[in-house]
């Protein structure tokens, strides 16, 4: 047997005993006209905008429903370190991108989804502030630039020179 390049299949058989050959060629066959085909490539090419919004809106509202589960699982986590109006804020926002999820503006998604994603920003700003005990105004707690450590070690660059 023997495939070409076109996925065309011939096989032959010879007979030893008779001498007798004989041999079959298999094209594979799609079925469809180049008039089908020229149509079925119309018709992608009239939908390809359509399809590229439809991507968008699924990929926009994946995104989406993503950051709204991860922020309640967050919120169930970590909740009870917030003050009670950030997290109102936050369920507010998530309640928000929840009802644009149900709808077909993709803009109106990524609005809501921007102001969850600010939100959860606010309330992780503060989740980290009440975790290091520093004040809004900011604060350092650990060395100075330039400073030893406790153990009077100070950072350094250096080259091995050999």
């Amino acid at each position: 047997f023997d495939i070409d390049a076109n996925g065309i299949l011939n096989v032959s058989a010879k007979d030893k005993a008779t001498g007798k050959e004989q041999s079959i060629r298999i094209e594979a066959s799609s079925g469809l006209t180049q008039e089908e085909i020229d149509k079925m490539m119309r018709e992608a090419r009239e939908h390809e905008a359509e399809d590229r919004r439809r991507r968008e809106l699924v990929e926009v509202r994946s995104r989406a429903d993503q950051l709204v589960y991860e922020t309640e699982k967050n919120l169930r986590e970590m909740g009870d370190k917030l003050s009670p109006d950030v997290k109102a804020k936050v369920e507010a926002a998530v309640g928000r991108v929840r009802e644009a999820i149900k709808g077909t503006n993709v803009n109106e998604i990524k609005s809501a989804t921007d102001a969850l994603t600010q939100a959860w920003h606010e309330a992780a700003a503060q989740m980290y502030r009440t975790a290091t005990g520093t004040s809004e105004a900011g604060g350092s707690s650990g060395p100075q630039s330039g400073s030893g450590g406790k153990d009077g070690a100070v950072d350094a660059d250096f080259e091995v020179v050999e």
